[in-house]
């Protein structure tokens, strides 16, 4: 029998080979399973954190009162408004024209002065007119003379016919003669009146007191009075008009407010809250533009500072009548919801219960309420954010400053405060983990050092 001693001893050390392999692949296997587990739940950790965060931002907290601003009801005649857009327009305005022919010698005004009515604006020159009414002056003498000595011829002939010394006939026509003679001396005065007309044209007259534009004609030039541009333009800014339109579906209420009597009228300056002037309507167009709807209205206005300037574009607003008694919150009080307006009203206990109102007209400050408000109730103006049908508020009057206490922003403080003491507190727990890691470290090598000092 052959003895092969090689080939045991490979088998033996194969048979004890393969266990140690085996546990040491399920060893890494296990370590790596480990790893993973941490690292799912390390993620999970952080989104339930971020979750949380989040969710403690956006939700305040339920048994804190919602901090809000309140004001009362105020009981008060509230006048009713027709706003409208409308341009200032010079109550008259005149081109001022020459009526004569012929050379401006003279300008007595400067461009932008007021002027009065009957102020000589310029002068045209007159000697041409001063001639012509000289010669019709010097006619009526001629004839003067002449009907003198008819009167005269005629004296003598009703004496001759008196005594039948003279023909009735030749007297009769002599009367005649000095009829044609009276009524050609009259011609006479109607010529020098037509002269003495022209050479006072010479003078360009204000027609109405107002403010001059800017000179059209410069001294020197001929000017011709069929000229088209005139010598100057005069406009008058006091009183000053303002006209403006309104819709067509007003017109029945305004036709009843001016049956009652004048109506005021305000028009805002160019910032549109500050009533620049006040005053009255004067006058309605007697039809609807059909390419608008609209129907135009003529105010006028006092302008005692020149506030308003012809061309300028102008809000109007026409009060036609005035509630009495009317409630009154603020405007910011009224709320919009699917099914109309609403406020919300604070009870006894700081309970706000969400009812509908009628709102009759509003502006920017103040809205008039025709029913759902009592003048004893008080209604929420600020704080919407975080409110809701039946929540408990905690209320500060319009009239007083929000405190610390009351203002959101500091509740949303006090979270940061919160959330920076948790960071405070994990990063003193990382730190002291830390420090027990570092300990711990510090005993392997302490133990490791002792281990390596054994023999």
């Amino acid at each position: 029998m052959l003895f092969k001693p090689g080939l045991d001893d490979s088998a033996k050390t194969a048979g004890h080979g393969a266990p140690g392999n085996a546990s040491g692949r399920g060893r890494g296997r296990t370590t790596w399973i480990v790893i993973a587990l941490l690292i799912a739940v390390g993620l999970a950790y952080l989104g339930w954190s971020a979750f949380e965060q989040k969710n403690r931002n956006g939700r305040m907290r339920p048994d804190l009162a919602v901090p809000v601003l309140a004001a009362m009801p105020r009981v008060q005649d509230v006048p009713v408004y027709l706003d409208g857009v409308g341009a200032v327009r010079a109550l008259n305005t005149v081109i001022v024209r020459p009526q004569v022919d012929g050379k401006l010698i003279a300008v007595n005004f400067i461009e932008g002065q007021d002027v009065r009515k009957g102020d000589v604006l310029g002068e045209i020159d007159p000697v041409i007119y001063q001639a012509q009414y000289d010669q019709a002056v010097a006619k009526k003498a001629q004839d003067e003379a002449q009907l003198a000595n008819m009167r005269l011829d005629l004296k003598r002939y009703q004496q001759l016919a008196a005594s039948n010394a003279g023909s009735k006939q030749q007297a009769d026509t002599q009367l005649a003669v000095v009829a044609q003679q009276e009524a050609l001396v009259k011609a006479d005065q109607a010529a020098i009146d037509n002269a003495q007309a022209m050479l006072g044209y010479t003078k360009i007259i204000a027609p109405i007191s107002g403010r001059a534009g800017l000179r059209q004609v410069d001294q020197g030039n001929i000017i011709h009075a069929s000229d088209a541009i005139g010598l100057v333009i005069l406009t008058q800014l006091q009183p000053i008009s303002v006209q403006f339109s309104l819709p067509q579906q007003l017109i029945t209420r305004v036709n009843a407010a001016v049956a009652k009597g004048a109506l005021e009228v305000d028009v805002f300056g160019n910032d549109g809250t500050t009533v620049a002037d006040t005053g009255k309507l004067i006058g309605i167009d007697n039809q609807v533009d059909p390419t608008t709807g609209t129907l135009k209205l003529k105010a006028e206005f006092p302008n005692g500072h020149f506030q308003l300037w012809p061309g300028q574009f102008v809000n109007v607003r026409l009060k036609v009548e005035t509630l009495s008694q009317a409630t009154v919150i603020p405007t910011s009080a009224v709320q919009r919801g699917p099914l109309g307006t609403f406020a919300y009203v604070i009870g006894n206990d700081d309970i706000v219960t969400a009812k509908p109102v009628t709102v009759t007209q509003q502006d920017e400050q103040d809205a008039v309420i025709a029913k759902g408000i009592a003048p004893t109730d008080r209604v929420v103006t600020t704080g919407f954010a975080n409110l809701s049908d039946g929540a408990k508020v905690s209320v500060s009057e319009n009239n007083q400053p929000p405190t610390a206490h009351l203002a959101p922003q500091k509740r949303q403080g006090r979270r940061g405060n919160r959330q920076d003491a948790g960071n405070g507190e994990r990063r003193g727990r990382r730190g002291e983990g830390g420090q027990r890691r570092s300990g711990g470290s510090q005993e392997n090598g302490q133990s490791n050092g002792n281990t390596k000092a054994q023999p």
